[in-house]
């Protein structure tokens, strides 16, 4: 936690559903212990980010969206191979997810750019987590971690 991968010795196949032969990898499981101990590792590192200036989390999201659209062809073979989706379909789903982050890298400054007042409070809310929709795996995550994170 904390940064760093918590191993399991329990998984399960992760199977391409058009193609029950192409094992694309393993999805670990987990118990309430390794939930709490990501929880309590969240709730540490929630007042540094909290603390982050509007330019810090600009680049950060800025960052995360420039990467998910570089890699758009890899994460959308993967998506595709996971979800048994066509690849045009699921590219476009990665390159709205990295949009969507380099949207909200933008609002994050909003209260910065020169000439323009804008009277914005932003309070943390705490630690939150989230359970989405399997079969947009990338976009609907993006559309509530990059405004949470701004």
């Amino acid at each position: 936690m904390a940064g760093n991968w918590e191993a399991t010795s329990d998984a399960v196949a992760n199977v391409n559903p058009s193609d029950i032969s192409d094992v694309i990898g393993s999805a670990a499981l987990s118990d309430a212990g390794v939930v709490d101990n990501a929880i309590a590792a969240a709730h540490k590192a929630a007042p540094g980010w909290a603390a982050s200036t509007p330019q810090q989390r600009f680049d950060v999201l800025d960052f995360i969206g420039d990467e998910i659209l570089a890699r758009c062809r890899e994460l959308g073979e993967l998506l595709s191979r996971e979800e048994g989706k066509t690849l045009p379909e699921v590219i476009g789903e990665v390159a709205r997810a990295g949009q969507i982050f380099k949207f909200f890298a933008g609002e994050a400054l909003a209260s910065v750019r020169p000439g323009i007042s804008v009277d914005v409070t932003r309070a943390p809310f705490g630690v939150v987590g989230l359970i989405t929709l399997w079969n947009i795996p990338i976009t609907i995550p993006a559309w509530k971690i990059a405004p949470a994170l701004a």
